[in-house]
């Protein structure tokens, strides 16, 4: 700078300390009225914005946002000026420290305290200065996330646009408090991976962003689309990003992909199966020999194609450099397509990459490649080479990864010493692979989100965190929580989850509905986490080997209504969820159907068509004259299905949206149609007006004119009398909790009946006791409690219509229970359940204890130790969670433990627990040997319980005599949660969730 040049600086910057006004010291906070705060907008006038013209483009681009946003909440207008601030009024100064010399010239005259905010990374200082706002931060993206904070505090929710959320209007805006900065975050990358972009997002970006900037290559994934990807992980104070990968070239579908990042301070990288910053799309493009300029030609082999790989990686760092965007290169290799290398996976060979990547680093950018962020992510088979020893040079920055299904695979070895480059993490929120894809809505429950990134962060991974985000629209609730987690663990511990639920829903749609829609949220992610909505048409039987069925309800029909319930707990939700829709203003409504009342009418609404079509399918094998409304009742919601989706696409925001809800989630697993990819890979349609999409077919039946009575019962799929024989009820008891049993007479033909009950003893009560069938009729069975005989009876039932005479037993055990034995859970029906947070007592032992994580369960709350980095306990040493229960039988139970479908994390050999009854010697389970979630292939039992959600093991016990007992849960590994505990005596019937709770006595 010139003497001229400093002598005008200065002057500019005592005009700039003049205009500050009196004032109050600043905390960004909600927009008020705060008599003697800053005036944003105060009487109409807007105070000016100051940058300065050197500062960093995304600096200088921030400032135009916060413009935008004062004017978005009050219409007015802010001047935005370079250099020189006004002769008068209120100024808001945003600069970067050492790049702003306004900034500066504050610190110099000790105006500005930076003391803390200096030299760290991406922090940032508010503060009112003489009565002026000053927005400053250690560094581009300090500043960034310091302009951003205020405009979500003013209003301005950071789906304003992905998602339409409107702004509150204010006349006028005045931000009051005192120094604040929004701290150093924890992790240094955190981001998102936009991946599975097909169909949704590869449908809509073309029609709403138009080509990119290069020939050929018209995809709609291009600088104007990923401006708004930028700004949107800006203002969730995220800055890495993993761009769109099938069929997708970040560097070559528009050219000022990688100018675009830059000027926003995004930093770049790419995907764990794109190494040197080049996408395998280029590759594929371009390697026709004699058409690839970069010189990636044939196979993608380092064993047999070096030299052209090694090219192809070398013009990829080139770029990096002639471009000069901030990024972190991805090392390592995998196979073309995401999948494992073809030349095997020997240490050596990933040496030898490895090796030459470093040496393309260094010799492309002409510096010590130990200062160029690098990454190695140990993704699926990759992690082989982490176990048997292979070790990255010590910058690179390790990252361990989930099972695609939000299991973490791998933490460090806390005994060994620490890897120097530090850690990092891959997650899920979308993925497609097996046991099936699930891209379509948002899946992934909060509590268990948090309790793997809890596990993360007492691990110290802490260096970078990406995830896997799917078409990014559907999963802004889990993204914003993951970014906030990152930035600060502290501020999220597990007892504020409601609390940050009931502030993203106020930040979208307001305090008045924010408790009502936040509930609606929670109960949505606690029904969808019990199973993907894709995998509704798949039941799995465990065995060996599994048997997957494709055309089977994983929710029984007839045992504990289980299908019936969880049908009825979705429409219940639907309902509540329309009813906040019809409360909320007009203006919030299109961000309501996008961010809430879509995923939960569409979910609620595929749970009453699954319904339909297995009740039609049993129905018919049944002959029932109800399969043919089922039938239609089933293509009814079907059309209902492509209503909500036209609606997203073109109801809603003026048609912004149209053709982004187009994710196929009813075809799966017709292998005849779309052929052997069809059980995982998502069907090529389904959201189009052809009843025939839906898998399994629904049937139809022909009917004869005579009516014909057929029975079935409750806990049976067979009918009656084509079964010969009594039909025996499930066992009465009066602790049942489960829903009371049931007979069904039915119709197997056209004309109405009239049908007849009797019972052998009157205390057995049967509602209705007859009536007119025309298609079917439900008979309620029930016991007359208070006089029923003691002990086990057995009472026939006689149902007569049509011509026939059905016998039915109802078999009732009415035990005489002493009055200590009405303690804890009582069994019924020939089971004992028992949800694993309603434990009789919880057992700590030294600096280790059992703890409560509310919902992470498929029907309630799971248990888990704490610290999650404690040391393995032998079993019966350890923490153990206690269960009073009375059986009524001496001999052989079964212990079924429902976990959380964890692999084994940490260094031994597996992950174990412990079961004991009373103070018989505790039993160990090796859940991940007994299930081979320690296998890296993500083979058929690791399908099966990720599918499931649940890590079923068994334990066998001999119960000696009748009477209390108490079950015992036994720590031996961290990172078990159990979820639910079931005692089969001998009744338990097969069910996706397991029988309803148990009655529990006492305390």
């Amino acid at each position: 700078m010139t003497s001229d040049e400093q002598a005008v600086h200065r002057r500019d910057f005592l005009r700039l300390l003049a205009v500050l006004g009196a004032g109050t010291a600043f905390t960004p906070g909600v927009a008020e009225a705060a008599p003697g705060g800053f005036p944003l907008v105060a009487r109409g006038k807007a105070a000016t914005l100051v940058v300065g013209s050197g500062d960093f483009p995304g600096v200088r681009r921030v400032a135009a946002d916060l413009r935008a946003d004062i004017e978005r909440v009050t219409g007015v207008r802010p001047d935005l000026v370079y250099d020189r601030p006004p002769d008068s009024g209120p100024v808001v100064l945003i600069g970067t420290l050492g790049r702003s010399p306004l900034v500066d010239d504050l610190v110099a005259d000790r105006k500005l305290d930076v003391t803390g905010i200096a030299g760290k990374w991406e922090t940032s200082l508010s503060q009112v200065v003489d009565g002026g706002l000053v927005l400053t931060g250690s560094d581009q993206r300090g500043v960034i996330y310091g302009v951003y904070e205020v405009s979500r505090r003013i209003g301005v929710s950071p789906w304003y646009w992905w998602d339409d959320v409107p702004v509150r209007h204010s006349d006028e805006l005045r931000v009051s408090g005192a120094r604040f900065s929004l701290g150093t975050p924890h992790v240094k990358y955190r981001g998102f991976f936009i991946n599975d972009e097909n169909p949704a997002l590869g449908t809509w970006a073309p029609g709403h962003f138009g080509p990119g900037h290069a020939p050929g290559f018209p995809n709609g994934f291009n600088s104007a689309f990923y401006a708004r990807v930028f700004e949107t992980l800006l203002r969730l104070k995220g800055n890495y990003l993993w761009p769109a990968v099938w069929g997708r070239a970040f560097a070559e579908d528009d050219p000022l992909n990688h100018a675009t990042a830059k000027e926003y301070g995004v930093v770049m990288g790419t995907s764990h199966e794109a190494p040197m910053m080049r996408g395998i799309e280029e590759w594929n493009r371009h390697a026709t020999p004699g058409h690839d300029p970069y010189g990636g030609t044939g196979e993608w082999s380092f064993r047999r194609n070096a030299e052209a790989v090694k090219a192809y990686w070398a013009d990829g760092i080139r770029r990096m450099v002639r471009e000069d965007f901030e990024g972190v290169v991805t090392l390592g290799m995998r196979g073309n397509g995401d999948v494992s290398l073809p030349d095997g996976d020997g240490i050596e060979l990933m040496q030898e990459i490895l090796a030459a990547e470093r040496e393309i680093l260094a010799r492309e950018t002409g510096r010590d490649p130990t200062t160029v962020p690098q990454v190695w992510t140990l993704y699926k088979e990759v992690q082989r080479y982490w176990e048997k020893g292979l070790r990255p040079p010590d910058d690179v920055i390790v990252v361990f990864t989930d099972d695609n299904w939000g299991n973490i695979r791998k933490h460090r070895d806390l005994s060994l010493p620490e890897h120097p480059g530090g850690y990092g993490l891959y997650y899920h929120f979308d993925y497609v692979g097996g046991g099936r894809n699930y891209k379509w809505v948002d899946t992934s429950l909060l509590p268990n989100v948090w309790e793997q990134l809890n596990q993360a962060v007492a691990y110290g991974t802490d260096r970078l965190w990406v995830v896997n985000a799917g078409d990014m629209k559907g999963n802004e609730l889990p993204l914003q929580f993951f970014l906030d987690y990152a930035w600060d663990p502290a501020a999220l511990p597990l007892e504020r989850l409601s609390t940050w639920e009931r502030g993203f829903a106020e930040t979208n749609f307001g305090p008045g509905t924010a408790s009502a829609i936040a509930e609606v949220l929670r109960t949505y992610a606690r029904l969808q986490s019990r199973r993907k909505p894709e995998l509704l048409n798949r039941r799995i039987t465990p065995g060996t080997p599994i048997v997957y069925d494709d055309q089977a309800t994983p929710f029984s029909l007839v045992n504990y209504r289980e299908l019936d319930a969880v049908t009825e707990e979705w429409r219940q939700l639907g309902a509540k969820a329309e009813k906040i829709s019809a409360r909320l203003p007009a203006a919030y409504r299109d961000a309501y159907y996008e961010l809430v009342l879509y995923a939960v009418k569409a979910s609620a609404n595929l749970y009453a068509l699954r319904r339909a079509e297995f009740t039609n399918l049993l129905h018919a094998a049944q002959g029932r004259s109800s399969a043919n409304e089922l039938a239609r009742e089933t293509e009814a919601r079907f059309a209902d299905d492509l209503a909500l989706a036209e609606k997203f696409n073109t109801g809603i925001a003026s048609g912004k949206w149209r053709g982004f809800q187009t994710q196929p989630h009813i075809g799966y697993g017709d292998v005849a149609r779309y052929g052997p990819n069809a059980p995982w890979q998502q069907p090529e349609k389904d959201n189009v007006a052809l009843p025939d999409e839906i898998f399994p077919a629904v049937r139809r039946i022909d009917l004869p004119e005579a009516a014909e009575m057929g029975v079935a019962i409750d806990g049976s799929d067979q009918w009656w009398p084509a079964v010969p024989g009594t039909a025996v009820l499930p066992e009465f008891s009066p602790f049942q909790t489960a829903p009371g049993q049931y007979v069904d007479v039915f119709n197997r033909g056209r004309k109405p009946f009239r049908c007849t009950v009797s019972t052998g003893a009157s205390w057995v009560r049967v509602e209705p006791r007859g009536g007119q069938v025309d298609k079917e009729l439900r008979l309620s069975v029930s016991v007359d409690w208070a006089r029923a005989p003691r002990g086990t009876t057995r009472v026939p039932i006689t149902v007569s219509g049509a011509g026939r005479r059905v016998r039915v037993e109802a078999v009732v055990r009415n035990p005489d229970l002493p009055g200590s034995w009405r303690r804890g859970f009582i069994e019924a029906g020939g089971y004992v359940s028992m949800e694993a947070e309603h434990c009789t007592a919880n057992v700590g032992a030294v600096d280790v204890a059992w703890r409560r994580i509310p919902d992470i369960g498929r029907t309630g709350g799971g248990m888990t130790p704490f610290p999650v980095t404690a040391p393995s306990r032998a079993a019966g040493t350890g923490p153990r969670l206690e269960y009073r229960m009375t059986l009524f039988d001496p001999g052989t139970v079964t212990v079924w433990a429902y976990l959380s479908p964890r692999s084994n994390v940490l260094s031994g050999d597996g992950l174990r627990y412990a079961v004991s009854i009373d103070d018989a010697e505790p039993q160990t389970v090796n859940i991940t040997k007994a299930t081979g979630a320690d296998d890296m292939t993500m083979n058929r039992q690791w399908e099966w319980t990720t599918s499931d959600n649940v890590n079923l093991t068994a334990t066998r016990h001999v119960i000696a005599t009748p009477g209390p007992h108490v079950l015992k849960f036994w720590m031996v590994d961290p990172a078990v949660v159990v979820q639910k505990l079931v005692v089969d005596t001998g009744g338990l019937r097969p069910s996706y969730l397991g029988p309803p709770e148990s009655l529990r006595l006492g305390t």
